[in-house]
């Protein structure tokens, strides 16, 4: 495509019309190049992202290991002043209580949640519908 400069026409030479055509022409090209670059951008933020959900991952499979030999530290400590299977049923009683208070917040808070309708946006709604019936009929008359 030959520009203006180019073909050593002058301004007042181009047409409104192939002027445009030029302008559309580059603006497509623009938009086909802009999304190009969103892409790529995207990719490498989506690897990243991706290497970082791995490694919270592998966080969380150690936080486990660590909680697990923790548990373990507690059972032997407390085996010095009562039996050993006593001192584990004890630890294990102890962290299903913890399990249970945590499970009956969660649900409590799940119930809450539920239904998942935004409600105070859905009053908004309403209104406006009828602030827009009230101001039509008002508008009739």
């Amino acid at each position: 495509m030959a520009n203006v400069t180019e073909t050593g026409a002058g301004v007042s030479d181009v047409s409104v019309a192939e002027l445009v055509k030029q302008l559309s022409e580059q603006s497509s090209r623009l938009a086909r190049q802009e999304v190009e670059l969103a892409k790529a951008e995207l990719a490498v933020k989506g690897r990243r992202a991706g290497i970082g959900a791995g490694m919270f991952g592998g966080a969380g499979v150690f936080g486990v290991y660590a909680l697990g030999a923790l548990v373990a530290a507690a059972i032997l400590a407390l085996s010095s002043a009562v039996v050993a299977w006593l001192a584990a049923l004890i630890v294990t009683v102890v962290l299903g209580a913890i399990a249970g208070v945590l499970a009956l917040q969660g649900k409590n808070k799940v119930q809450a949640a539920i239904p998942p309708v935004p409600e105070q946006a859905s009053e908004s709604v309403k209104e406006d519908v009828q602030w827009a019936k009230t101001r039509a009929q008002q508008a009739r008359q």
